[in-house]
This record gives structure tokens, sequence and C-alpha cells, in this order.
């Protein structure tokens, strides 16, 4: 049977090595603390990447509170399974989504898994799913430096780095900064910062208000040496957009932070580029 398990194991990392190997840009977005927004970045980068033309997957890995399906508004959709593969759902321009949220399970009933099973369905969604040919895998990454960012990080060969997502007050960039030397310490790629919650903006007049002082995800990215991404306002619309299982991104209506995503997706194209070069 530790026989089988190994064999198993030794499958899945085959194919695991195989399948990224046809994706250009594997980026993992990552937070100290929860609430920041590091999901709505996901999502939001994601289908900025798509509607460029870009051929994106997302890829889920919260377990325990699996989010992108509704930010996506594709909760009500299941992956099926085809030639013994797992074939994501098809998202909003185009992506890609794989997550706990679209297996068919009840939503109210709660994961109770230890560290090893969280692994093993991680690398089982990298091995066993039809990636196709991508140019983008974002992968969204529960809070912390626990099993779920540990296994992206050791898992995926060739990982291009990781976005850290902040806001800006100082309790979420002490956090923020265990996210830096934790990617350092797997020996992986910072590509920038991203400060969300930077400033609201009044549905009313449309004045930006600080809502915490200073600019810490800013100031930590040059502290640190790594590429300040943006600085995303918290807007109601975006927040509204989202709800109702719109992606902001792609929302007609005026939105300061939807606009923020889009030049942090530029930025995001411009930074790879450069490292390629």
């Amino acid at each position: 049977m530790i026989q089988d398990k190994a064999a198993e194991v030794e499958r899945q990392k085959k194919s695991i090595d195989e399948k990224m190997k046809q994706i250009k840009y594997k980026i993992a977005v990552i937070s100290g603390k929860g609430g920041v927004g590091k999901s709505s970045a996901s999502v939001n980068i994601a289908c900025a990447l798509g509607a460029l033309g870009k051929k994106c997957g997302l890829f889920d890995t919260d377990l325990h509170g699996p989010n992108a399906a509704k930010l996506l508004g594709i909760e009500d959709k299941q992956m099926m399974q085809e030639n013994e593969e797992l074939i994501p759902v098809n998202g909003p321009t185009g992506v890609k989504v794989v997550s706990m949220g679209l297996t068919g399970s009840d939503p109210d009933r709660p994961i109770i898994w230890r560290g090893p099973m969280k692994a093993g369905m991680i690398r089982s969604f990298l091995s066993d799913t039809a990636w196709g040919n991508l140019d983008y895998m974002i992968i969204d990454s529960p809070p912390g430096t626990g099993d779920e960012p540990l296994s992206v990080l050791q898992l995926i060969p060739g990982l291009t780095g990781v976005i850290i997502v902040t806001t800006p007050q100082e309790v979420a960039v002490l956090d923020a900064r265990k996210s830096f030397v934790f990617a350092k310490e797997m020996k992986t790629g910072i590509i920038g910062v991203i400060e969300n919650m930077s400033g609201f903006m009044c549905p009313h007049c449309g004045k930006e208000t600080e809502l915490f002082a200073g600019k810490g995800g800013e100031k930590m990215a040059e502290e640190l040496g790594a590429e300040f991404l943006g600085r995303v306002p918290f807007d109601p619309v975006f927040g509204a957009v989202s709800d109702s299982g719109g992606v902001p991104v792609l929302n007609a209506d005026e939105n300061k932070a939807a606009e923020a995503f889009k030049k942090i997706s530029l930025k995001i194209e411009s930074v790879l580029a450069d490292k390629k070069n």
C-alpha cells in the first residue's frame, strides 16, 4: 500500500512537470494575513490579462474558503472529468478556473483536513487537470505561510514568482513582510507588491480619502527592494459589482479600483518582460 502511494505521488510529479511546461508564467498571489483582498486581486488580474488576449488559468488553492467561483459569477457551475482529466470551468474572458468551490460539494460544509490531505489535493489538482497551453496561471493562495502556499511553492516547477498583497496599515505590512521572507527562503522570485484598500473613493463626490496613515505597501516594497505594482483604492462600486457576481475590471461603470487593477496587470506584463530580457 505504501509502495502504491509512493508510485502515485511519483506519477503526479511527472504529470505536473509536463503540464507546467505548457504554461509560460506561473504566479502565486499571497498575503501575510486575511482580509486584504488577495482573492479579488487574483480574479481581477486574471480577467484583465484575459481581456488583453492572454490565455489564463486561475487556480484557487484556498481549500477551506474558496471564493474564486463566487467572485467570477460561476459558482453554479461544476468541473467535469474527461479522459481521466479534470476539465476547468471557463470563466469570464476565457479564464480556466479550478477550485474546490467548483467540485459540486455543499458550500456550507467545511473542509476539515490536516496538512498532508491539503497538499495531496493541491498536487492532484495540478497533475490531473487539463490546463493546456496558457500564458498565465494565477494561483490564489490562502493567507499566511502554511500548508497551501508552501505546497504551491514546492510543487510547481519553474514558478515565476509571487505577488504580495497588503493593505496600508502597519499590522498588515508586518505580516506582508513575513510573506516576502517566506518567498525568499523558498528561493522564489518576488514579482511585486500591491497595496489594496489604499484610500476610500466617496460614491457621492468622487473624492479619495486616506483610510490609513502612510503608504505602507509602497514603503515596504522600497525597503525590501521589490517592485511596487500599484495602489488600489477602496471603491464601493467595486464591491457592489463583485457581490453581484460580476468582475469589476470587465464592468463598464466608472470604477477607480478596477482601473487600478487594469494598470497593475499591464505593469505585471512589463515587469515580467524586463525580467526575461
